[in-house]
């Protein structure tokens, strides 16, 4: 509901492009830390549901609690805390999706993750879209509505069962950047694969920025919202299809063609473009996330042993995240300077790039990627 008119509201309470970059990369950098941290003290403890049930409630908690004040200290604040949730419920959620499939149905169970968690980016923005259709720019109201989808998320936790796990020694040991200490023990196809995919979120910065762009294009507030849920929708009905398609073609297979359609969108995105042409790239853009997105973490899962599950994930997501921060900052500031078609042009630079690494080393990668 909310991810859509958070930049409309950011920018009607004085914030700037620039100050909206550096916010939501702050913000995704508080979630990955706090993944990794999050991460592995799920594996040392031996328990998810405390991990997955206590995110959500911090996340359905500080959305609502935006529209209090309009000061960026808080407003940041409020953000992080939300994001904070994020950290807290992904290892453990990820991990408890690994438990629940084989290394040959990894790509088809965190596709059907990706895809039932993007209906609910459907379900929301069309609520959203129809309340702004009848009470235009009352972005504060929808920021106390949101609370209500909050709280039955964190209800459906408590539908969820685990089995109990043996607890690792060592778990006072665990600091909240202990985790970095994976990357040195952990398997050498996860580091050439992780740093491939941290090279790539260095330029792929907010999609906030590309709604953004659709403003700057002349594209209303409806409409915005209207095309982000076509995305969504997109991203839902080809995520679950997708991850069939990696587990019997490869996962190197279709992580580089979500790759091409990304910088196929990104390179589109860097002239000025009509109606048709735009809703067209933002099919795209959602046909590229349901054919990466998951497939990543089913990588990932499926090279790291199970004890280990969630802070693998956690490890990666952390400094994918810290990437994140650094790709919306900087793409913040481009934009400001040269304009916004200068920086979509250099994300499809960068991505050209990075599928040529994928390709170099895809003999190398071959027992991850395939």
């Amino acid at each position: 509901m909310l991810y859509p008119i958070t930049p409309f509201y950011l920018k009607s309470i004085g914030f700037s492009i620039v100050a909206i970059g550096v916010l939501e990369g702050i913000a995704e950098a508080v979630a990955g830390l706090s993944k990794g941290y999050f991460g592995k003290q799920s594996d040392i403890s031996g328990k998810r549901l405390p991990f997955v049930r206590l995110g959500y409630l911090l996340s359905a908690m500080a959305r609502p609690m935006m529209i209090l004040f309009s000061s960026a200290v808080w407003v940041l604040l409020v953000r992080s805390i939300e994001r904070l949730g994020k950290g807290l419920r992904t290892g453990a959620r990820d991990a408890m999706l690994s438990d629940e499939s084989t290394p040959a149905t990894k790509g088809k169970v965190f596709g059907l993750h990706r895809s039932l968690d993007t209906f609910g980016a459907v379900l929301g923005p069309s609520l959203a879209l129809i309340y702004l259709y009848y009470y235009p720019e009352d972005y504060k109201t929808l920021f106390l509505l949101a609370f209500i989808p909050g709280v039955l998320a964190v209800a459906a936790t408590f539908l969820l069962k685990e089995k109990s796990k043996p607890i690792v020694e060592g778990s006072s040991k665990n600091t909240f950047f202990s985790f970095l200490t994976y990357w040195k023990s952990s398997p050498t196809a996860y580091r050439k694969l992780v740093l491939g995919l941290l090279f790539f979120a260095l330029f792929n910065s907010s999609d906030v920025f590309l709604l953004l762009k659709m403003k700057q294009t002349g594209f209303d507030d409806t409409r915005i919202i209207m095309l982000y849920i076509f995305y969504n929708l997109i991203y839902a009905l080809f995520a679950f299809p997708m991850g069939i398609l990696a587990d019997k073609f490869g996962l190197k297979k279709v992580f580089i063609f979500g790759l091409m359609l990304f910088a196929i969108v990104y390179l589109g995105m860097s002239f000025e473009n009509s109606i048709a042409i735009s809703i067209g790239l933002f099919f795209l853009y959602g046909v590229y996330a349901a054919a990466t997105e998951g497939i990543a973490k089913a990588w990932i899962s499926n090279i790291s042993e199970a004890k280990d599950t969630a802070t693998a994930i956690g490890t990666y997501t952390a400094f994918q995240s810290l990437a994140a921060l650094i790709a919306s900052s900087i793409t913040g500031w481009i934009w400001y300077r040269y304009g916004a078609d200068f920086a979509f042009l250099i994300t499809a630079c960068a991505t050209i790039l990075l599928i040529c690494y994928f390709l170099y080393y895809s003999s190398k990668l071959s027992v991850v990627l395939n």
